[in-house]
This record gives C-alpha cells, structure tokens and sequence, in this order.
C-alpha cells in the first residue's frame, strides 16, 4: 500500500480549507435559507407534520373504542399509525429540503481526483 507524500497531504489538506471557506463566504452572503427563522419554521412544520396524523388517528381510535368497545384498543393502535404515517411524512419533507438544499450549494472549485486519494486499494 502506497502512502501519499507529505507534500501532497498538504495539497489536499489546502484544497479542503479554500473550499469550506468558499461555502462559508457563500453562505454568509447568499443567506439561502433565512436564518434562524426558517431553521424555527422548518423545525415546527417538521413537530406538526408528526403530531396532526398522531391526533387524527387518535381521535378515530377513540370514536371507535366509543362505539366499538371490545379488548383491542383502537386508541392505541391508531395512535401508533398515526405516529408511523407522520414520521414518515416528516423524513419525506427534511429529504426533499435536504436535496434543495445541496443543489444550491456552489460546486466545489477543487474536485477530489483518484491522484489525490489518500488510501490507495493498490
């Protein structure tokens, strides 16, 4: 196994600085997401997205455990539902956002080359 040079551990080690601190520059000026509001109404809409579908189905478990009362618990199993549905919703939107997100991002100005690889399969 080859082991990379100090000279090019410190290419590397450069090109990694220049390009955080190009995305930070970027970010700063660019202010793409709003700022701590948007990281606030992002984490809410995520809270309810979760909580809506939980109280929903809840609320029919209860109608039926009402109107149906038997040994299975339709409060509880709706509940669980609704809580599986919601997280689901919720992980559907923080990847969709994940993605919007990551397109904006300025592409790196130094692409990683197999050059530039730091543990050689060789």
């Amino acid at each position: 196994m080859k082991t990379p040079s100090r000279k090019s551990q410190m290419h590397l080690f450069a090109k990694a600085i220049a390009n955080k601190e190009r995305r930070k520059l970027y970010a700063r000026q660019a202010k793409p997401y709003g700022g701590v509001w948007f990281g606030l109404g992002f984490a809410g809409l995520i809270g309810w997205s979760v909580v809506a579908p939980t109280l929903l189905a809840m609320a029919l478990g209860i109608w039926l455990d009402f109107r149906f009362p038997g040994q299975f618990s339709w409060t509880l199993a709706l509940m669980l539902a609704g809580l599986t549905i919601g997280c689901l919703i919720a992980w559907e939107w923080v990847s969709k956002e994940q993605k919007r997100m990551a397109r904006t991002q300025p592409p790196d100005d130094f692409p990683p080359s197999s050059a530039d690889d730091l543990n050689p399969e060789e």
